[in-house]
């Protein structure tokens, strides 16, 4: 990268600084990068840390070339999480968003911080792979099983997070005599906080296999907690989108069966989108399975049936049904 464009990328975000490398490519005497792009779009994901980043950007990587041939460009955009891309897609700050499925369904649904006012033009575009709630805990705080939390430190997000609102629907069943003490801390902040023993564990909502799971397994002696149990059966009873699953602790080289629940992180948009834009996305993805399975671990099960019929809560937009209709993926 030439210093005009590196210059440029500091300066600007993405997707106007992609606008511009073109410009100054021609400034320098140099053949521009990229065509002409002339609709952007971005994908609202969560912390740079976490999964839902890196998994946009493999996915504007992997139909980067297919998108601006149409001349769209995809951008992948750091966020504070699920929440706040529901907001975002509704105000249409944000074209897309990544968001845990139970999220997706409380804003359609008018349940949780949406009580009353539902997101009813919230639009699914497809889901994308199971998340498992997760629970690494400093092995000297003696926290194995969920009920061990009472009255522990706990990090379970910020504020206006998925996996905040998630740990809340886990809390309302908990016995409050000894409540868990919560922390917001950043994804960046929590293995030398869990370490340092400033925190007991920290709790997150993610697929398999993660890189901030295996950095606090090998950081310190922390183990992996069973998430299981009354308050979970009741859960996954009164929410169809949550489904048990265990762990794959092979992938972090323990043998041990870890129980856990979790839904899928999806893709929404708004019915107000483009439906030029959505088709093309859609069409994109699903065009371009083997690569996208190749280009980040958590997308290495990828099964396109899934996709369009599982953890979805609010309805298909309709471009995506048409084209889902016209791949045979649906009837």
């Amino acid at each position: 990268m030439g210093p005009v464009k590196a210059i440029i990328r500091l300066m600007f975000p993405l997707r106007i600084s992609a606008m511009i490398a073109v410009v100054a490519g021609s400034l320098v005497g140099v053949a521009p990068a990229y065509p002409r792009a002339e609709t952007f779009v971005s994908i609202g994901t969560g912390e740079i840390e976490g999964v839902y980043y890196p998994v946009a950007k493999a996915i504007c990587g992997v139909i980067f070339h297919e998108l601006l041939a149409q001349g769209i460009w995809c951008s992948a955009e750091s966020t504070p999480g699920s929440v706040y891309n529901i907001e975002r897609v509704q105000s249409g700050e944000l074209e897309f968003g990544i968001v845990q499925s139970d999220i997706q369904f409380a804003a359609y649904k008018g349940r949780g911080q949406w009580q009353g006012r539902p997101v009813s033009g919230l639009r699914s575009v497809l889901s994308l792979y199971p998340e498992l709630v997760t629970v690494v805990a400093r092995r000297d705080a003696n926290v194995r099983t969920l009920t061990d939390l009472a009255g522990k430190r706990l990090n379970a997000g910020g504020r206006g997070t998925g996996t905040r609102a998630t740990w809340d629907a886990i809390a309302a069943g908990l016995d409050q005599t000894k409540p868990v003490r919560l922390t917001e801390l950043r994804p960046d902040e929590t293995t030398s906080m869990l370490c340092n023993g400033s925190i007991d564990a920290d709790l997150f909502i993610v697929g398999h296999p993660s890189s901030l799971v295996s950095s606090q397994l090998a950081a310190c002696a922390t183990n992996l907690v069973v998430i299981a149990g009354p308050i979970i059966d009741k859960l996954i009873h009164d929410h169809p989108f949550y489904t048990r699953g265990f762990i794959p602790t092979g992938l972090y080289g323990i043998t041990a069966k870890i129980p856990s629940f979790g839904g899928r992180a999806t893709l929404v948009t708004s019915a107000s989108a483009k439906p030029r834009i959505v088709a093309a996305i859609a069409r994109a993805i699903m065009t371009h399975m083997a690569e996208l399975r190749a280009a980040q671990p958590v997308l290495g099960n990828l099964r396109a049936e899934e996709m369009v019929t599982r953890g979805r809560t609010a309805p298909l937009h309709p471009a995506a049904a048409r084209d889902y209709k016209d791949l045979g993926l649906i009837k």
